[in-house]
């Protein structure tokens, strides 16, 4: 029969560990998983950076250039959808756009359907740009998933799912 592995420790369970001297009344399971949940979006979130940096793009304009080229041909969308579906004030949306199309990697055009709005569509250069951008972040993604093996990333995928729902009150 294997050897069940040793449990490895973490910084997180360092504080649990301290709270729990000093405070042994509170129950400190949700600050174990909230603490890994942010420490974890962190570290993912520098690693992603520098999966983008080559291509010349944060991940803000990564979530930009991506969330047109979700939305199929002719891979544009209204200023006010990209908002909507990044969660960004109209404001931070236009820093971004400008810098998106400063770069060549979208346009913006009128609505032939709303005199008064906008469309935002992927350029061809936009389009390559963030095909590539989309393997390295998945592969960026896909090493640091390698920690655990394909049942226990169903079973995390899962789990946060339903966490995340009952996050929504």
């Amino acid at each position: 029969m294997q050897q069940q592995e040793e449990r490895r420790t973490d910084a997180v369970d360092a504080i649990i560990g301290q709270w729990a001297r000093v405070r042994p009344d509170l129950d400190t399971r949700a600050m174990e998983v909230f603490g890994r949940v942010f420490r974890l979006a962190r570290a993912m979130g520098d690693r992603m950076e520098r999966a983008y940096e080559p291509y010349g793009i944060s991940r803000g304009e990564f979530d930009v250039l991506a969330t047109l080229r979700r939305a199929g041909e002719p891979h544009t969308l209204s200023p006010r959808e990209l908002s909507a579906t990044l969660m960004l004030t109209t404001g931070g949306m236009t820093g971004r756009l400008d810098k998106l199309e400063r770069a060549g990697l979208l346009r913006r055009s009128p609505d032939p359907h709303d005199r008064r709005g906008l469309r935002v569509t992927l350029t061809e250069e936009g389009l390559r740009l963030i095909d590539e951008a989309v393997g390295a972040g998945l592969a960026e993604q896909r090493d640091a998933l390698d920690a655990l093996d394909a049942e226990q990333a169903g079973r995390l995928a899962d789990l946060l799912r339903d966490l995340l729902a009952g996050t929504a009150k």
